[in-house]
């Protein structure tokens, strides 16, 4: 009996030390993406066509492609790399060392890239066949159509390619001020790409940027000797804007014509703005093709932002045809998806819109008749999966049970577009668990792959089969951090002054003692776009910093305030014209329910932030001086004056219509307000947030007598990446273990 109670305390006193083990700043910033993230199920997807599954693993030490389903009792293997290679060799391909990616399609073959090649493999024949060259697919741009032609750019201009013979030039006046092809508008308007192949796959709606007009602006390369200059287009807050047009290519006819978006009025009488300078008055964007590849759809929406018309226009003459609709805002409108076209009825399209306040789904028909909206309620619809086969049930996830998680619904369209109010019409959730869940659906919409995580579970993978809700697990991760000493944490809501709920994320130190008092880092973003607290693994931090930081003793603390993602319209433009002032509001609150924790010690706690992070850090400190003891601020902006047209005059207007609200959120006129201490931090290749920025601060603060501490990272732009992540946050976390004490 001795010798068993003696082993069982050896076992306590093992798992006691192993528990004790603390995070290196290599394993919280670097290896938080490898040996320490959680197990997943490598390149999980469903076999086109069929209701199995497939992934990547690891048998007997070889790459090895394994297939299941719902009533499969094991994953069988089906894929070997010796395979792969084997059929590689044959059709003269060299052999690959690991598993390339591949899509399991069905019509067009098993999809794969080797070496720069994209080919497709016959699993029935072996044959192999080549879909886009090396020699292309090393290009800009690329994008293959369902015919099989290629588009891509080449020296500037636009190439359509049958092949890797059959090469056509579509422009020849690219250059760095002319752009072909490429994303425009600073990729804002959820614009992504520049080329749009129709249903077909034989017409290409492409962009063309005339950015000439916008001024350079240099980014150093400081690997060279001597430096080199690598100008860059930056269109500035009230400055000129570039240019854009859209354009449509046949391939067959090898015919090109620009669609006439420079149309003004509708059926009340057509116009033309009659000079090229009002094409910078305008943002061209949600391209989509009718299902029958007439016509193209633009979302074409003014410069002040605030009117959005959906156009159609010939693809064949390039003509306004008709407004389907409209809508205007008192602040800002913001289509970010392209309309969606019904399966079987190519007359409707789903539009995402968040007019009645939160994102839903509308249905419309070609004319500009609304049919019906498809969803409402105080939550938002997040992303629209798509049909099923039958294009009877549209999949979509949505924040309805919480706007910290999100789940996948199942709409029947059908039936809501012949009977909007039949109860039957209306959405099923999908997924059942208070976790936020990242989904795929299967063609035929029967089977969901779902892969979801909590902050005390790291992942679990399933499958869901749609019509009963019955759910196989396919992977039920362990704790990365198990042998790890973590602080708690836990997820809460607080109100502001105006009632709104805060969401809010705190990790405890570790050995927590509530008798104690602990220094207190913040960190926050508070702008658009973004939300920094989910109901997900680590919090939804993507790093494990914050545990870093309270295994060394300190209360890690985050909040969402108004302005961030996925709480409304009113919720994000509450911001509008004067940015920082109602995130300043709600931290305000935040601080004031930190000050009433009698273990928190408010006379030591420091502020971080990045980007719109960093401006809203830098703001508090001058605004509310003596809070914080010390603050970082990274990639900040600094006047808005200097970030880019089309992001800073959705929230602002320009400086000539709201000159006291750019003089508001002017940091570099505020230096002499600084207490405390403040390090600036910024990648010195930065395009997005420009470095002139943190150094007109800067020289703000010497002309004022003012010390400031600043960091450079060369090699970096808007974020410091790879290895050096590391080193960033060594410098961030010796700064507060400095100066928080």
């Amino acid at each position: 009996m001795k010798k068993i109670v003696f082993f069982l305390s050896f076992l306590f006193s093992l798992s006691a030390i192993a528990q004790n083990k603390l995070l290196t700043m290599e394993d919280a910033m670097v290896k938080n993406r490898t040996t320490l993230a959680p197990e997943n199920l490598k390149q999980l997807q469903f076999i086109y066509g069929t209701g199995d599954y497939a992934y990547l693993k690891k048998i007997n030490d070889q790459d090895t492609w394994v297939r299941g389903n719902f009533k499969s009792k094991d994953d069988i293997p089906f894929l070997t790399l010796d395979q792969v290679n084997e059929k590689l060799k044959t059709a003269g391909y060299a052999a690959q060392k690991t598993m390339p990616a591949i899509q399991f399609n069905k019509g067009a073959g098993w999809i794969m890239a080797i070496n720069g090649i994209k080919i497709s493999l016959n699993p029935e024949s072996g044959k192999i066949k080549e879909l886009i060259p090396e020699a292309i697919g090393k290009k800009e741009h690329v994008e293959e159509s369902s015919a099989g032609y290629i588009a891509y750019v080449d020296d500037h201009n636009l190439f359509v390619a049958q092949g890797a013979t059959e090469m056509n030039q579509v422009t020849t006046d690219g250059s760095t001020d002319i752009v072909y092809a490429s994303s425009v508008h600073r990729e804002e308007f959820g614009i992504s790409k520049g080329t749009f192949w129709s249903n077909s796959g034989k017409q290409l709606a492409f962009y063309r940027m005339d950015q000439s007009m916008v001024a350079d602006y240099p980014i150093i390369d400081w690997s060279q000797r001597p430096a080199k200059n690598a100008n860059i287009k930056y269109p500035m807050a009230g400055d000129k804007s570039h240019h854009v047009t859209v354009w449509v290519y046949n391939a067959e006819t090898k015919s090109k014509v620009m669609l006439k978006t420079n149309v003004v009025g509708g059926s009340e009488g057509i116009g033309y703005l009659n000079n090229d300078s009002s094409l910078e008055e305008q943002y061209l964007t949600n391209i989509a093709w009718s299902p029958d590849d007439r016509f193209v759809y633009i979302a074409v929406l003014n410069r002040g932002q605030d009117h959005m018309k959906m156009n159609q226009y010939d693809a064949v003459t390039g003509n306004f045809i008709r407004k389907i609709f409209e809508e205007r805002d008192q602040k800002y409108v913001e289509p970010l998806v392209p309309m969606l076209f019904l399966k079987n009825k190519p007359g409707q399209f789903i539009w995402q819109s968040n007019r009645d306040g939160w994102n839903h789904l509308y249905l419309y028909d070609t004319t500009g008749n609304l049919s019906a909206q498809l969803t409402s309620g105080p939550w938002e619809v997040t992303e629209v999966k798509g049909f099923d086969d039958k294009g009877e049930n549209l999949f979509y996830t949505a924040t309805e049970e919480s706007p910290i998680t999100k789940n996948l619904y199942q709409l029947n369209v059908k039936r809501m577009s012949e009977e909007p109010d039949d109860d039957k019409s209306k959405s099923k959730r999908i997924t059942q668990v208070f976790q936020l869940h990242n989904t795929q659906v299967n063609n035929a919409g029967t089977y969901v792959l779902d892969n979801f995580s909590s902050p005390d579970n790291p992942r679990t993978v399933q499958l869901i089969e749609t019509k009963t809700g019955k759910a196989k697990t396919l992977l039920q991760a362990a704790n990365p951090l198990s042998d790890y000493a973590l602080g708690k944490l836990k997820i809460f809501k607080i109100k502001n002054d105006k009632s709104d709920e805060l969401y809010c994320r705190m990790f405890m130190p570790v050995n927590f003692d509530s008798t104690k008092k602990y220094p207190v880092i913040v960190y926050w973003y508070g702008g658009p776009h973004a939300q920094m607290i989910l109901n997900s693994w680590n919090g939804g931090s993507g790093d494990y910093w914050f545990q870093y930081m309270a295994e060394r003793g300190y209360i890690v603390f985050t909040m969402d305030t108004r302005g961030s993602d996925n709480r409304g319209k009113e919720f994000e433009q509450s911001m509008f014209g004067k940015l920082g002032d109602v995130q300043m509001e709600d931290l305000m609150s935040g601080v004031n329910y930190l000050n009433g924790l009698p273990y928190a010690d408010k006379e030591n706690m420091g502020l971080f932030g990045w980007s719109f992070g960093g401006f809203m850090t830098t703001d508090f400190m001058l605004n509310h001086p003596g809070i914080f003891k010390a603050a970082v601020a990274g990639g900040p902006v600094m006047n808005w004056q200097y970030y880019e047209i089309m992001y800073t005059e959705r929230y602002m207007n320009t400086p000539q219509e709201n000159p006291e609200g750019y003089a508001a959120t002017d940091l570099t006129k505020q230096v002499e307000k600084l207490k405390g201490k403040l390090l600036l931090i910024h990648g010195l290749q930065d395009p997005v947030v420009v470095q002139q920025n943190s150094v007109n601060f800067v020289r703000a603060c010497i002309d004022k007598g003012i010390q400031v501490d600043y960091m450079i990272y060369p090699g970096h732009e808007h974020n410091v990446l790879g290895k050096d992540r590391a080193h960033l946050y060594q410098k961030i976390t010796d700064y507060f273990m400095d100066h928080l004490k």
